[in-house]
């Protein structure tokens, strides 16, 4: 009884060592004696006991490797890049990847370098930024010509980071700033520019309604002076006399605000009776002075023109003199 237990209890051991069992996303490669014997997906699976054996375990998921490479840029410039992966293994070729490939990560790592370093030579510092997806693409095609036959298949490439020497990126980052305060002072001068126009309009329609505000000014002040006039002619004082009797009141009014005004300088002015005569008799004098002015040069087109026509009517060879009564008319 003692025996038949001892092997019923192995025939149990032996019988759970031949059932195993396979994890998602996951192949078994099963070998007998040493040979590839099959491959088992996920499961509870079924070996014979001390005739086959699991060789190895191959993960089907997607799997991803960092690469980061050194490298120079066509203007001599050091980078460090880091080239981002994606892979997995094609589960029709899982033999491929079991047995035809050893280390995996170590060709693909291969292969990146060998890319990366014969398309960056080829750029400037500035194009590897811009061109960095033409990078991952090339890195992309190559890959998958080459892992294609072991059994692997590239899903995708992604340049993840650029990072050249930090002198480098000192250099690059005061050529930003400077470019950027450029931008800056030359929106500020147009900034100023606008002011500047948009003021000078303002003073200049300021001046514009300031004269039409005079004009208007002077053209009420002469109405009232006018009616003024009328008023006074009415009850018998002459137009003369009105007159003075208008300066000397404006005379005194002025005396009168300069002197209410806390404010204002010290001004030495006449205030005597004759002072508003002598205004007056000084402000008909240069009148009388305009009018004439204004009548000479009313004349003095036609004078000007007589003198041309006395300037073509000259002869140097005729000696005779014009006053001569006894000269000889001209034919």
């Amino acid at each position: 009884m003692y025996f038949l237990f001892v092997l019923l209890f192995i025939g149990f051991l032996l019988l759970l060592s031949s059932f195993f069992t396979v994890k998602q996303q996951t192949a078994v490669v099963i070998e007998r004696f040493g040979k590839f014997l099959s491959i088992r997906n996920s499961g509870l699976q079924l070996k014979a006991p001390f005739i086959d054996r699991i060789a190895g375990r191959v993960n089907l998921r997607i799997q991803q490797l960092d690469v980061i490479i050194e490298t120079q840029t066509k203007d001599n410039v050091f980078i460090k890049m880091k080239v981002s992966v994606q892979f997995k293994v094609i589960q029709e070729h899982v033999y491929e990847a079991f047995y035809k490939l050893e280390y995996p990560h170590d060709q693909i790592t291969a292969y990146v370098f060998d890319v990366v370093r014969a398309e960056v030579p080829k750029l400037i510092l500035d194009d590897v930024f811009v061109r960095k997806d033409d990078i991952a693409i090339a890195v992309k095609r190559e890959l998958n010509e080459a892992m294609m036959a072991y059994g692997y298949d590239i899903i995708n490439t992604l340049v993840t980071d650029i990072d050249p020497d930090i002198q480098v990126k000192n250099a690059m980052n005061r050529i930003n700033a400077a470019e950027r305060e450029k931008t800056a002072a030359q929106f500020e001068s147009e900034a100023q520019r606008i002011r500047i126009v948009a003021k000078a309009k303002a003073e200049a329609e300021s001046k514009k309604l300031q004269g039409q505000g005079i004009a208007d000014q002077r053209r009420e002040i002469a109405r009232g002076l006018v009616e003024s006039v009328e008023v006074l002619n009415n009850v018998g004082i002459n137009s003369q006399e009105a007159s003075a009797l208008i300066v000397i009141t404006q005379h005194y009014d002025t005396l009168q605000a300069i002197g209410a005004d806390t404010n204002s300088n010290l001004i030495l002015l006449p205030n005597s009776p004759q002072a508003a005569s002598d205004m007056l008799n000084n402000m008909v004098t240069s009148f009388t002075a305009s009018s004439m002015i204004g009548e000479q040069l009313k004349h003095q087109p036609k004078r000007i023109k007589d003198s041309k026509k006395s300037s073509l009517d000259y002869n140097p060879s005729d000696t005779s003199n014009p006053d001569d009564p006894n000269a000889k008319p001209k034919k």
